[in-house]
Order: structure tokens, then sequence, then C-alpha cells
């Protein structure tokens, strides 16, 4: 016995073809009115409401630093300076948020950054480390790492492979703890600092402000930027962090000065 040829009564092929010309006009009429039927309701609504007073303009006096009462729950005694260098305030308030996001927060002095970097990689076990060109070489002095340079760019694999990467900053924000690398010298293109699972990053204190629009004021529009708050993480439905899913699952800042 012979198959029956699509649209055969019985197998649907007639009434699938229908089916699909239906979805197909169907889908055709949800596409929105015509043209001019959107600029006649527009011109309706505009109609509507031209006798009614035109809203004040909106209050854009926003605080673009912070007052000595934001610095007060970091138990700081000074107040935030504005775009000079930062003060005791806004470094507490900087160590204290950024530690709330669960990365680890050491200060050190400009002396002793050598040794706080190599203190730092020791006790991670870090023995091949992904250096930006940028670095200065005496921030490695006492450490016995090898030095991963990206020139010719490291691969995806051998990024993933290092065991962590070193790199400064462009910025950073107290009243959020977060750092912004802009790809500048000492930080690398933008790949450096996600792939590898360990980041060290030196933040000097003139680089730490109050606030965001104190922060954008630093930074070229023009360049490539990462905004980073304490380490990669995220979470399901049931609030399940999982961390080191988007970036590195360990964030390690070095506050210098």
């Amino acid at each position: 016995m012979s198959a029956p040829t699509p649209g055969t009564p019985g197998m649907g092929g007639a009434e699938i073809g229908g089916a699909e010309g239906g979805v197909g006009a169907a889908r055709a009429g949800a596409a929105g009115p015509a043209p001019g039927a959107r600029e006649e309701m527009l011109r309706r609504v505009r109609e509507a409401l031209r006798d009614r007073p035109r809203p004040a303009p909106p209050v854009r006096d926003y605080a673009r630093a912070l007052s000595p009462g934001r610095t007060s729950g970091a138990g700081a005694a000074a107040s935030a300076g504005s775009a000079g260098a930062a003060g005791a305030g806004v470094l507490d308030l900087f160590a204290e948020r950024a530690a709330d996001y669960r990365a680890t927060v050491e200060r050190t002095t400009p002396q002793r950054l050598p040794a706080a970097i190599a203190d730092a990689l020791s006790a991670r076990g870090v023995r091949r480390l992904v250096v930006p060109a940028g670095v200065p070489p005496e921030w490695l002095e006492d450490s016995t790492v090898e030095c991963l340079a990206d020139d010719p760019p490291l691969s995806v694999a051998q990024l993933d492979a290092a065991d962590g990467v070193l790199t400064g900053a462009a910025v950073a924000i107290a009243l959020t703890g977060t750092i912004v690398l802009d790809a500048g010298a000492d930080q690398g293109r933008r790949a450096l600092s996600l792939l590898p699972d360990y980041h060290l990053c030196v933040v000097r204190a003139d680089q730490i402000v109050g606030t965001v629009p104190e922060a954008l004021a630093r930074l070229d529009p023009h360049r490539p930027q990462t905004w980073i708050s304490g380490p990669s993480a995220t979470s399901d439905i049931e609030l399940s962090r999982v961390e080191g899913v988007h970036g590195p699952r360990t964030l390690h800042i070095l506050i210098v000065g």
C-alpha cells in the first residue's frame, strides 16, 4: 500500500499548511498600527495636554562628594576630600565597603609594597603570575614567581592556566567599594583581569575618591572600563551564591599610602 502524500486527507498536510498561513497572517496583523495611526494618536495626546502647565525643570544639584556623615560608618574622623588626595575617612570607607563584597583588603606603605605583594602571592601559592607591561618592576623585586608577559598576547588557555594576575587601577570608589580598570599600562587588556582566578590589585591612596561622579570625572569615557566590586559572583533564584563565574574568584586589594 503506497504512502499517502502530504495534503492527503487524514495526514493533515493541507491542515498544517492552512495553520501556518493563519499564524503568518496573525503575526502580520500584530505588527502594529499603520504609521499614520501612530501620528494621529500622538497628536491627540498633545492636544489633550495643551492646556496643562509645564512641569518644573528637574533639580540636578546632585551631591558629587561625600559629606562628613557618610564616612562615619567606617569610624573615620576625617571628612571626604573632593578631587584631591583621599582623606582618611575615604580610605576607611573604601576598605570597609570592598571587604563587604568579600574582597581581601590590606594596607601598606610604598616602601613595604614589594614585601606585601610577595607575602600575598606566597600565601595564595601563586607560581605563574600574569603581569601587564606597565607594572613597575620594583613591585615584584621580593617575589620569586614566574612572570607571564602579555607580549605576544597570551591565549585564553594560558590566562586560564595562570595562578593569578597583578594589576594597578585607574581609580577606586569609597562609597561602593569599587575599583575601576581602564586598560592602562599597569592594568593591561581586559581579559588579563577577567580570566585568571586570582586578582591582586594595587590601589594608591590618591586614586581613591568618595563617589561615582568623582570617579567619572577622572576617567576617559573613550577607554574600555571594567568596574569591579568584590570577586565575581552570581546567584540563582534560590540565592545560592557562586563565585568565579564571570571573573576572578578571589580579589585581593593592597591600598598603598
